[in-house]
C-alpha cells in the first residue's frame, strides 16, 4: 500500500473543508438543539458530486475509490457528525445497495437522483425487536401477481421521514433463513409506507432517525433488487462497506476533537504556563495522536481492499470497531482538557462526546464487530 495521500484526497479535503466551514459549522450548534435535518446541505453536497462519491460517473456519481470516501466523511466529521452520519449513510447503504446489487434499469433510474442529491437515500434493516439478530425481522413481503405486499415496521433508520427512496430488507421466506430475506426499493409517496416516531437521540441529533410502517404496502415486482432470498446476503456485504463508513465518521469525530484539544491546550493558561506544557495534558495528546493515527492506516487498509474487489469482512470489522471505540475515548480526554468549559455547549468537544457514542453502536455495535472479527479469524 501507499499511504501517501493522492492529489484527488487532497484536492476533495480542501474542498470539503471549505464547504464545512462556510455551510456546516455556522449553523450546526442550532440544527443539534432543534433536531433539524438541514436537507439544503444535502443538496448543496449533492452539487459537489459529494453525494455519489464512489458511484460511476455514467450514473451522475464522482467516481471515486473509498480512500477518497474516507476523506469526504472525515472531513465532514470533524466538524459535525450528525451531517458526517447522514452523509455516509445515503452514500453507502441505500446508494451502494442499489449500486452493488441492483439491475441495470434499477441504477439508471435511482443513482442518478440520489447521486446529484435531487432525491435523499434511506435503508431499512433494523426493527424494534431486531437489532443485532436480524434474521429475526418480522416485516414480510408476499407476492401477488405484478406486485410485492410489505407489512410490517422498521426502527432506527436514518433518513426515515425525509428520504425519497428507501431500501428496505423483508422476509420472504422463514424468520430466521439467512436465505428468507429479499430486498426492496420503496419510493416516498407509496400508498401503505409511511414514517412513524422520530426518535429525540442523545447525539447525532440533526441526522433524522425514524420508524418506517408498512401497511399492506404495495410496490411493483421490479422493485426486488436481484433474486428472491439474496436480501440478507446482499445487506451483509452492503455493511462490509457500510463499517469504512462508520469507522470514517469516528475517524472524523476523533480528530475533530483532537484537533480541539490542541488548540485549547495552547491557549489556556494555569499556573502561569499553557497547559500543554504540562505532562499530564501533553500525555493525553499524544494518547489521542496514536490512537487516531492507527485508527487511520486500519481504515485505509480496508478502503484498500475494496477498491481492489477483495474480501474485507475481518478488516472493515476491525477498522469500525477500533475506530469508533477511540473515538469515544478520544472525545472523552477532550472534555476532560477542556476541564469544565468542555461540558458546556459553548465549546465543541461536548457535541463529539455525544456523537461519537453511536460510532460504537450503528451498523453493527462493537460486540457484533468482535464476534466478525472472531469467526473470521478462526475459520
Amino acid at each position: 500500500m501507499n499511504f501517501d495521500k493522492n492529489e484527488n484526497q487532497k484536492m476533495i479535503a480542501q474542498m470539503v473543508r471549505d464547504f464545512a466551514e462556510k455551510e456546516i459549522r455556522p449553523n450546526f450548534m442550532e440544527w443539534d438543539e432543534s433536531q433539524e435535518f438541514p436537507v439544503h446541505v444535502f443538496k448543496k453536497l449533492g452539487e459537489l458530486g459529494l453525494m455519489g462519491v464512489f458511484i460511476p460517473e455514467e450514473y451522475g456519481g464522482s467516481g471515486f475509490g473509498y480512500h477518497e470516501y474516507i476523506t469526504v466523511i472525515e472531513e465532514v466529521a470533524k466538524v459535525c457528525g450528525s451531517i458526517g452520519l447522514s452523509l455516509a449513510a445515503h452514500n453507502s447503504l441505500c446508494t451502494g445497495h442499489i449500486y452493488y446489487h441492483g439491475s441495470e434499469a434499477q441504477k439508471k433510474k435511482y443513482l442518478p437522483k440520489l447521486a446529484t442529491a435531487e432525491w435523499i437515500g434511506a435503508w431499512g434493516l433494523t426493527e424494534t425487536g431486531t437489532g443485532s439478530d436480524a434474521g429475526g425481522m418480522n416485516t414480510t413481503a408476499i407476492r401477488e401477481g405484478n406486485e410485492w405486499v410489505l407489512n410490517g415496521s422498521k426502527n432506527f433508520i436514518t433518513h426515515g421521514k425525509s428520504g425519497d427512496v428507501t431500501v428496505v430488507m423483508a422476509r420472504t421466506g422463514e424468520k430466521g433463513d439467512s436465505k428468507g430475506m429479499s430486498a426492496f426499493i420503496v419510493e416516498q409517496g407509496t400508498l401503505g409506507f409511511s414514517a412513524g416516531k422520530k426518535e429525540n437521540k442523545l447525539g447525532m441529533r440533526a441526522s433524522e432517525t425514524c420508524e418506517l410502517i408498512f401497511d399492506n404496502c404495495r410496490i411493483p415486482a421490479e422493485n426486488l433488487i436481484g433474486k428472491e432470498g439474496e436480501g440478507f446476503i446482499q445487506a451483509m456485504q452492503v455493511l462490509d462497506g457500510g463499517r469504512i463508513s462508520i469507522g470514517a465518521l469516528a475517524l472524523g469525530i476523533a480528530k475533530g476533537a483532537y484537533e480541539a484539544s490542541i488548540k485549547y491546550s495552547k491557549e489556556r493558561e494555569q499556573f502561569g504556563k499553557p497547559i500543554s506544557q504540562f505532562q499530564a495534558i501533553g500525555f493525553k495528546l499524544a494518547d489521542m495522536a496514536t490512537k487516531i493515527d492507527a485508527a487511520e492506516l486500519l481504515l485505509h487498509q480496508a478502503a484498500y481492499l475494496k477498491n481492489n474487489k477483495k474480501n474485507l469482512t475481518r478488516e472493515s470489522a476491525i477498522a469500525k470497531y477500533y475506530a469508533s471505540e477511540i473515538a469515544c475515548e478520544v472525545a472523552n480526554e477532550a472534555v476532560q482538557i477542556f476541564g469544565g468549559y468542555g461540558y458546556t455547549k459553548d465549546f465543541p468537544v461536548e457535541k463529539f462526546y455525544r456523537d461519537a457514542k453511536l460510532c460504537t453502536i450503528g451498523e453493527g455495535t462493537s460486540e457484533i464487530q468482535k464476534l466478525v472479527i472472531s469467526r473470521e479469524i478462526l475459520k
